[in-house]
């Protein structure tokens, strides 16, 4: 382990351990070097520019041919909770939405109907989820599982980190007592937004990595799993301008692609639909380790697409996670994207939502993960 991700293990304890015990004003920056930041977070506003209107409504039911009279169970629920992320802010179609690209990639792995709610919010942060959970309660049939995608308001608008990793481990932990799988996208490196200039950038990279770090603790003991997200819109997103949209904030669709392609082998997993790995029959094995849980975060914040579940009960002070590389799939794309009906409503009648390429779950073995910039923005290997 490296220094930054021993010091950011540290860390991430520290703010999870808050978390359980209440806390809430746990700071990560000095007096003097706070008044620097809040001039240049004045200056990154003025040039980010704000996103009109809300983001397209994507809910509905995805899959619809593979329906079938025999079948009597009801369509999979797939929930989506958050900020303006989950929410797909950014984007002028709703099938280029994340909830849209993996519940028709869920419903396509599947061979099942997939329901999608999405009861996110642009500029929520984690004190909203107890406002949407409440929501994700109230709806007839219980998610069978559920996707969060939260932190960037939490560090932008400054609120205590301890204070919003017990929220989100709150809320996860609710979810799992109520029976439903949980996979958290953590906190994205807010180091890539280009108007967001040095000192800043490298202080908001550091907050969102610590936060992703903690997140994924609080999350993985209240029985959750993660994707990390950091790296993943840290070095393909800050070379890569198309995949933001106009506001150089909020992620496009080829970046929401990006992102949801991380998501979904996660989202299989947690349901058992996760082809099982076969080495001795020549299959591909996923990377993977048995390690801490505070180390396993520390090494997930540095890496795109990197799962952390746990790996057993707590033994004592330590509780054991599984750090994974998944691989990728293929999403759907286009009009295989759209719900063939929406909630409520009558079926289109179209047909079987294929993965892009056809042919059922295509791996893209060259989409692994990506090495994360350390806090000054030099590329670690």
């Amino acid at each position: 382990m490296t220094g930054s991700q021993a010091s950011r293990a540290r860390v991430a304890r520290r703010i999870a351990t808050a978390a359980a015990y209440g806390g809430g004003g746990l700071g990560l920056l000095g007096v003097g070097l706070a008044g620097v930041l809040l001039t240049e977070s004045r200056m990154a506003i003025r040039a980010i520019g704000v996103l009109e209107g809300d983001p397209p409504r994507a809910d509905g039911l995805y899959g619809e041919g593979f329906a079938d009279p025999a079948d009597r169970r009801r369509p999979l629920v797939l929930a989506f909770l958050g900020d303006s992320t989950a929410a797909g802010l950014g984007v002028q179609r709703a099938q280029e939405t994340p909830g849209a690209l993996l519940a028709s990639g869920l419903a396509s792995v599947a061979e099942r109907r997939v329901q999608l709610v999405n009861v996110a919010k642009s500029g929520a942060r984690s004190s909203d989820l107890a406002r949407q959970l409440a929501l994700v309660s109230a709806l007839p049939h219980r998610p069978d599982v559920a996707v969060v995608m939260i932190g960037a308001n939490d560090v932008t608008r400054h609120a205590p980190a301890a204070r919003s990793v017990r929220e989100l481990g709150e809320a996860v932990g609710a979810l799992v007592s109520a029976g439903c799988h949980v996979v958290v996208g953590t906190c994205p490196d807010l180091g890539t937004i280009k108007p967001v200039r040095p000192p800043l950038r490298w202080v908001a990279r550091r907050l969102s990595r610590q936060l992703a770090a903690a997140q994924t603790i609080a999350v993985v003991e209240a029985g959750g799993r993660t994707v990390s997200l950091g790296s993943l819109l840290g070095p393909e997103f800050a070379t890569r301008p198309e995949l933001f949209a106009a506001d150089r904030y909020h992620p496009s669709a080829q970046g929401y692609a990006t992102a949801s392609m991380a998501l979904l082998p996660s989202l299989c997993a947690a349901l058992g639909l996760w082809p099982q790995e076969s080495p001795e029959a020549g299959g591909a094995v996923e990377p993977q380790a048995v390690l801490p849980v505070a180390v396993a975060a520390a090494a997930a914040a540095g890496r795109s697409g990197t799962e952390v579940t746990a790996a057993g009960p707590a033994n004592g002070t330590w509780r054991w996670a599984t750090l994974k590389q998944r691989f990728r799939l293929a999403l759907p794309h286009g009009a295989d994207a759209e719900p063939d009906a929406e909630p409520g409503g009558e079926s289109t009648g179209a047909g079987p939502t294929e993965l892009a390429g056809g042919g059922g779950p295509r791996a893209i073995t060259s989409a692994n993960s990506h090495p994360e910039a350390d806090d000054a923005g030099a590329t670690k290997r």
